[in-house]
């Protein structure tokens, strides 16, 4: 008899709902440099509305390229228009869901002052710490910038190719290299000094397009929503993103 009772109940048990957390809980797959906003907007998201979400943080190549591999992201958030175009053109993303949350300013930092504040000086320092040019968002911008301004075929003899920019961020406030170019948030979340700001016109505008993957559950959609209206925007401005340009992703 007990015999028969414990298998009713683990028969039972097999047909019990998921906890309702677990089956609306997001995974956002987010740029390296987004981690501070990310670690402020989750919870405020969840606050408002009770779905709770989890992040997870890389390149955008890497994360984008996870997703092309089957990983089970909700919400892609880029450092740039060409991953987001990449997964888009991939049928991967839902592309009406795209929106432009976030801008923001390419840098010089480093861990020490210095007396003159020209870039060419300021890079003649050391090495010099960027994203990996050849798929790091961060890297691509600054390449470019270095490139108007007639500085990269000498920088890239001494840079180091970071697999991210917080990477590179890091580098630069341990004192491993003498400088990195990072986004201004990164700078800013670091409290290292901005020692140069790269003219907007030396790269292509940095924009941080973010969606609803296409397996995506129906909750996802709010949470790129939750970036893109106030509460969001308040965090991006607080911790020195700009605001995103009026340009839509990819042109569209």
């Amino acid at each position: 008899m007990i015999k028969v009772v414990v298998a009713v109940l683990v028969a039972l048990i097999g047909f019990l709902p998921p906890a309702a957390g677990a089956s609306e809980r997001l995974t956002i797959f987010a740029a390296a440099s987004m981690k501070d906003a990310m670690d402020r907007v989750v919870p405020a998201f969840t606050a408002e509305s009770g779905i709770e979400a989890v992040v997870s943080l890389a390149a955008s190549s890497v994360l984008a390229r996870q997703i092309e591999a089957g990983a089970p992201a909700d919400v892609y958030v880029s450092a740039d228009i060409e991953w987001m175009d990449w997964l888009t053109e991939r049928g991967l993303v839902r592309e009406v869901s795209v929106k432009k949350v976030a801008g923001n300013a390419l840098v010089i930092v480093s861990s020490e002052a210095a007396a003159d504040s020209r870039p060419d000086a300021l890079l003649a320092r050391g090495r010099i710490a960027m994203g990996d040019p050849s798929h790091v968002p961060a890297g691509r911008y600054a390449r470019a910038a270095l490139t108007h301004l007639g500085l990269w075929e000498t920088v890239r003899e001494r840079a180091v190719f970071a697999e991210n920019v917080r990477v590179a961020l890091e580098l630069a406030r341990r004192g491993e290299a003498a400088a990195a170019i990072v986004y201004a948030s990164d700078a800013k979340a670091a409290g290292l000094p901005r020692l140069y700001t790269f003219p907007p016109e030396s790269h292509p505008p940095i924009l941080y397009p973010a969606a609803a993957t296409v397996k995506a559950k129906p909750q996802a959609e709010a949470f790129v929503d939750f970036l893109a209206g106030d509460a969001g925007q308040g965090v991006f401005r607080e911790l020195g993103f700009a605001p995103p340009a009026a340009r839509k992703a990819g042109g569209r």
